[in-house]
């Protein structure tokens, strides 16, 4: 089901699908509802997929006075990997404060932060399946879980996909799925793609700003780090990310 090989065949340097291709091809998918969610928990593998991939339908749900929690599966110090391991250790603390402040920007104040090995995930799936049964168990009926895909392309976003799958169903928590590479190394009406359960997310000016503000955050991921070398995410990622908006797989 992963696409670990099509992400791997699609360098980010390359730029990838343009948002415009995606924005001409994506209005006419259905919209997503979210009257029946009674609580929301978003399972991130890296800071800043949960903004990037639901954090305006997070934003939403807050302001209907929905309760949302925060998982976020990894400190995200895996960037660079020929970092020392006390610049390593650097880099995972400013995600953990960029995390904390992202979530404060969505309105979120339940954030759990498991601190599973950044680019590992795969080799601790079932401990992180075990992990997030117990923090689903106990959810009150008509919770979501929302997750990365489990055919995102990313070896820790699918991993962290199957996880949350395997959770809801020992919990009876409705999984939905996000995408974040997807939108890099797919194209529109890609067979890859489970597009029949694709719906868009829909949200207000409210929401859409605090997702841009939380988004803001992440500048150990957009801005060059020191020393030399490009940015984790460079611009035409972020800018994409943001431009086509939130779907999730249901």
């Amino acid at each position: 089901m992963g696409n670990q090989s099509r992400f791997a065949a699609c360098p980010i340097a390359d730029g990838g699908t343009s948002s415009a291709a995606w924005l001409d091809w994506l209005p006419g998918s259905p919209t997503l509802d979210f009257s029946t969610c009674s609580s929301l928990t978003v399972v991130a593998a890296h800071p800043d997929d949960e903004t990037y991939g639901f954090g305006g339908a997070a934003a939403a749900l807050r302001d209907r006075g929905v309760d949302v929690q925060l998982i976020s599966v990894t400190d995200g110090g895996g960037a660079f990997a020929d970092w020392s391991p006390a610049r390593r250790a650097g880099l995972e603390a400013a995600r953990r404060g960029e995390l904390r402040r992202a979530a404060d920007a969505l309105g979120i104040d339940d954030v759990v932060e498991l601190g599973l090995p950044d680019g590992e995930l795969e080799s601790h799936e079932s401990a992180l399946t075990e992990s997030l049964v117990g923090l689903l168990t106990g959810r009150p009926p008509g919770s979501w879980c929302a997750a990365t895909w489990r055919g995102d392309g990313h070896p820790d976003h699918e991993a962290v996909g199957r996880a949350a799958a395997a959770a809801c169903a020992r919990t009876s928590v409705r999984l939905l799925e996000y995408p974040i590479w997807m939108w890099h190394w797919a194209e529109p009406a890609d067979a890859a793609v489970p597009w029949s359960r694709m719906q868009r997310v829909v949200v207000d000016a409210s929401a859409a700003a605090r997702k841009e503000s939380a988004a803001a955050q992440f500048h150990s991921q957009t801005v060059p780090p020191a020393g030399g070398g490009g940015a984790v995410l460079p611009p035409d990622v972020v800018d994409r990310l943001m431009r086509v908006g939130e779907v999730v797989f249901v």
